[in-house]
């Protein structure tokens, strides 16, 4: 899911039959008794189910506020997604990622929700610090909350460790025996690899940045630091699995997904989040196999964390009935809803257990949970959603082994400071 947030901001267009229901400025607020209909945009995945059963649950409590959950498939949500803001047509509530959430608020495209907050009641401690920071704007205002949390972990596949004859990863590992028991599970005759190294921010590379003791961005959020020694020596390890042998090519990669090979048995060790959890799951041809361990520790342990925010359009026509919605959505029974599926690992507190109780048969699912401990705020300042979205452009040659670490990233710290001063 969150891997691939690397599309530039956008607002989900609706069709015209739901022009009624969004767009123009706040008229009715939907505090009455009239009926009104608001929509809610989504992305395609394993949680469209439980949104659904979320906008039930909201409309049982509140009969005059009915909820359309709109899906739209990646990255059709996203390329919409500007249309929407700019000609009026945005869903009343929808998904938003904090990456993309700056030219928005900078735009005054979304809702704020503060007063609502206020007279609700609403307690922020009930959310993880670091991903409620992630959408602060600095003006002030909250835009919405966070409806799940994100970590990430080493999904392995026990019968390829078996079949190598390598031991399981231990809780303590570290860089150079994630590297060593990558080029043992690595098997060119079988068409096996020990793990998989993709160009990917999220699940790959921060983490090792940080675990160096390295930043992608300065604290002030002006420069970029992802060409200092530090973040150098986390780019390298994934540049060393690559000439290694020890993952596919970024070519074959591309060809077909690092997920997908994990699922046919073709990759040992795969690092990624929590959101991936039901994917595999609901296989049950990989999922006897499937086991979970922390990251390996590098200088530090770390991991970076995020999590999708349930935000409003300022240009609705119903902005009371969308806060409440949008309280409602990333508050505890919606928590319970998500969690009992499986599909999300929940930002509110307390709901970690029903999350994993859905997939008992994976008994280490704690791995994200405690990797909450450790973890760092996903590096999005300034528009992110932009200079994130080169990091192919400038970061192949690296990964190919055409360029050094050191000249990549120094393209690459340039890139990032033009969009950062824009």
């Amino acid at each position: 899911m969150h891997k691939r947030w690397l599309i530039a901001p956008a607002l989900l267009a609706v069709g015209a039959l739901l022009a009624a229901c969004s767009g123009g400025s706040p008229t009715s607020t939907g505090a009455s008794d009239e009926k009104v209909t608001i929509t809610y945009g989504v992305w395609a995945g394993t949680q469209t189910p439980a949104m659904k059963e979320i906008a039930a649950a909201f409309t049982e409590e509140n009969p005059n506020i009915t909820v359309k959950v709109e899906e739209r498939p990646w990255p059709e949500y996203w390329s919409t997604l500007q249309t929407g803001a700019a000609g009026g047509t945005a869903p009343d509530a929808f998904w938003m990622l904090a990456q993309n959430i700056q030219p928005y608020a900078a735009g005054d495209q979304l809702l704020d929700i503060s007063d609502a907050i206020d007279s609700e009641g609403v307690d922020l401690a009930k959310y993880p610090k670091a991903v409620l920071d992630l959408y602060d704007q600095g003006d002030g205002k909250i835009y919405g909350l966070p409806k799940d949390v994100d970590t990430n972990a080493v999904w392995f596949n026990k019968a390829i460790f078996d079949k190598a004859g390598v031991a399981y990863p231990s809780a303590d590992w570290t860089w150079a025996d994630f590297r060593e028991t990558a080029k043992k599970l690595t098997d060119p005759a079988a068409g096996v690899w020990g793990t998989a190294a993709p160009i990917d921010y999220q699940g790959g590379y921060y983490n090792t940045i940080f675990q160096a003791g390295g930043q992608v961005i300065s604290d002030d959020g002006k420069t970029a630091l992802i060409d200092t020694p530090e973040a150098q020596a986390g780019i390298t390890f994934w540049t060393d699995l690559q000439a290694d042998g020890s993952s596919p090519t970024l070519q074959q990669l591309s060809d077909t997904e690092a997920e997908t090979m994990f699922e046919q048995g073709k990759i040992g060790m795969y690092m990624s989040g929590a959101y991936w959890a039901l994917k595999l799951y609901d296989n049950k041809e990989i999922q006897p196999n499937v086991d979970i361990a922390p990251l390996p520790v590098g200088e530090e342990r770390a991991t970076v964390t995020s999590g999708i925010s349930n935000v409003g359009y300022a240009g609705t026509k119903h902005p009371d009935a969308v806060k409440k919605f949008l309280i409602f959505a990333s508050g505890e029974q919606a928590a319970e809803i998500q969690a009992k599926s499986g599909a999300v690992l929940p930002a509110y507190a307390g709901t970690e257990k029903t999350w994993m109780a859905a997939m008992p048969e994976f008994t280490n699912l704690q791995v994200f949970i405690d990797a909450k401990e450790y973890s760092v705020p996903l590096p999005v300042q300034g528009n992110a959603a932009e200079w994130q979205g080169e990091q192919t452009k400038y970061l192949t040659d690296a990964w190919n082994g055409t360029a050094t670490v050191e000249d990549a990233t120094k393209q690459y710290a340039d890139a990032i400071d033009k969009v950062l001063a824009e």
